[in-house]
């Protein structure tokens, strides 16, 4: 009992973090597509239009996307930019940094600091970025049946996808090219499901790690993600 109680703590405690990340990540961008933008009218700027729909489909609160708006309309803000560090870990393996930051000179020591203190190296720009396909990521919270998401999948028009457990247990993962993301949340949309959508780096060649290196490698990430300016990390 006891130990049921602290996994769903545990489990409770990866979701919200999550959350808030997403959270944290869109409120950026909308600031960012409004000063971009030069407004906070969605119907006058396309891309704040979008990063919006983006918003809401991840479930981000209203409250928090108007408090973006506002808070990009008052104009006592940073302007916000993104970048990719591209390091190496343990065993083989390599990571991608997204960073959306208003401070880039902060953000590149913040990073190269966990890099360095976690014993990792950072690599070249396009060291190890050729090694990765740009996907869709559609995330739900629930174990998929394969041939039920089949079915609905070429219902809905899509070519091609695959299909893994998610980093929390008892959530899936669905990889499509992003020119079919609609189409793949239609699909999941008709199941039941109602997807949480990113665009992440997926390697072409992974690499099996010793379980120690694994462990390494996840104590990298978890330090990377916990900094402000760093959105997610590809591995």
């Amino acid at each position: 009992m006891g130990r049921a109680a602290a996994v769903r703590a545990a489990t409770k405690g990866k979701t919200d973090a999550k959350k808030a990340k997403t959270n944290g990540l869109y409120g950026k961008k909308i600031i960012m597509a409004v000063k971009q933008g030069g407004s906070p009218d969605p119907v006058a700027n396309r891309a704040l239009h979008d990063v919006i729909q983006a918003a809401k489909r991840n479930s981000v609160p209203a409250d928090n996307i108007q408090r973006a708006i506002k808070k990009a309309s008052e104009g006592n803000i940073g302007d916000f930019s993104e970048s990719t560090f591209e390091a190496y870990g343990n065993g083989g393996a390599s990571l991608i940094i997204n960073v959306l930051s208003d401070n880039a000179n902060r953000a590149s020591a913040e990073v190269k600091n966990v890099v360095n203190k976690k014993n990792a190296k950072l690599a070249e720009s396009g060291s190890v970025l050729f090694m990765y396909d740009r996907k869709s990521c559609l995330e739900v919270n629930a174990e998929l049946d394969e041939e039920a998401l089949l079915e609905a999948a070429i219902d809905a028009g899509v070519d091609d996808f695959e299909m893994i457990d998610g980093d929390i247990e008892s959530t899936t993962k669905v990889f499509v090219e992003p020119k079919e993301s609609s189409a793949m949340k239609a699909a999941l949309e008709a199941m039941g499901h109602d997807p949480n959508i990113e665009l992440i780096y997926v390697s072409k060649a992974p690499v099996e790690c010793s379980d120690e290196d694994f462990e390494k490698n996840m104590d990298i990430i978890d330090a990377l993600e916990e900094l402000d300016d760093v959105d997610s990390v590809d591995h």
